[in-house]
């Protein structure tokens, strides 16, 4: 195997993850990758170097008197955070626990779960009939299931633009301007289901959009369009915007919550991990908090029927 070089595709079968999160860890910056002619190649000790850092830690440790006996990883799946990556990162370091995320956007995260393929969905999904978030869309889909729907942060949406905002951008009307070129986020993200809720309300078309079909995965990737001027605005989360020294413009703010979805296998592990979630150890380790509110942080807003008998 030693010298072979595989494609997004082999590399996804084999880790048995999705070909749109091979090329998210790409863009990131975890698996490194390059190029024969325009297709996309990652060496055999690359992927080795790969899995021997994605290993859970061996030693175990005590969460409230209670001991991790599951050996397996805790699936995440659904949208980009920076505070989701940190909580992954987090739970390694000091529950020893392994989370294997998969950015994918918040809808096709929670259809994840409904199928089983992951154990939490990280979804900011707005309602257009009703304008809540994520609950409208729960109740839909899980009737039997055993789930807990905790809340994770409010974030600040809106347009991330160039230093000193040299189109001079204020609404979403400029958006329309040919001199304005735009980077979308993906079908499903829940950015684009409230991009796509404020154009429809001020009865903006997306063809009038130059750029509108120009589609990124995460926030970061996004906002980088900006800061390469290679287009003029995004529309994503404050944070981003930060993290590239970008100028933000404030538009709505939006509940992001992670959905638990409970088995015989993950029961442990999934405790556990709300526990944390709602510990001082977890609130105080948080940081470089420009565009979110995480007052109501592991605070349990939903939980079906099926769940009396388990604590979240």
């Amino acid at each position: 195997m030693e010298g072979k070089a595989y494609t997004p595709d082999e590399v996804a079968q084999l880790f048995q993850i999705s070909k749109h999160t091979v090329y998210e860890l790409i863009k990131r910056g975890e698996l490194q990758a390059f190029k024969v002619g325009n297709k996309m190649r990652i060496e055999h000790e690359e992927i080795e170097r790969y899995k021997e850092n994605t290993k859970a830690p061996a030693k175990k440790i005590q969460v409230e008197q209670h001991e991790v006996h599951n050996s397996l990883p805790v699936r995440i799946s659904g949208s980009h955070d920076f505070l989701v990556e940190h909580f992954v990162k987090q739970t390694a370091k000091e529950l020893h626990l392994q989370i294997q995320p998969t950015y994918i956007g918040s809808l096709e995260g929670l259809m994840m779960l409904y199928r089983g393929q992951s154990d939490i969905a990280a979804i900011h999904l707005l309602d257009p009939a009703s304008q809540e978030y994520n609950l409208p869309f729960i109740n839909q889909l899980f009737v039997y299931e055993s789930i807990c729907v905790v809340r994770f942060a409010s974030r600040e949406q809106g347009f991330i633009i160039a230093k000193g905002n040299p189109k001079a951008i204020a609404d979403f009307k400029d958006l329309t301007r040919k001199d304005v070129q735009f980077v979308n986020r993906q079908k499903g993200a829940g950015t684009r289901f409230l991009l796509d809720s404020m154009l429809a309300k001020q009865e903006i078309a997306p063809a009038a959009i130059n750029g509108y079909g120009n589609e990124e995965w995460t926030h970061l990737s996004t906002a980088s369009y900006i800061s390469r001027g290679m287009a003029d605005v995004a529309f994503g989360i404050q944070s981003a915007a930060s993290h590239l020294g970008l100028d933000f413009i404030p538009v709505a703010k939006e509940q992001f919550d992670l959905v638990f979805r409970f088995t015989k296998d993950n029961k442990e592990s999934l405790v556990q991990l709300i526990q944390y979630l709602q510990s001082d150890s977890f609130k105080n380790n948080l940081t470089d908090l420009e565009g979110y509110e995480i007052q109501e942080l592991g605070k349990v807003i939903y939980k079906t029927s099926s769940m009396e008998e388990i604590s979240c």
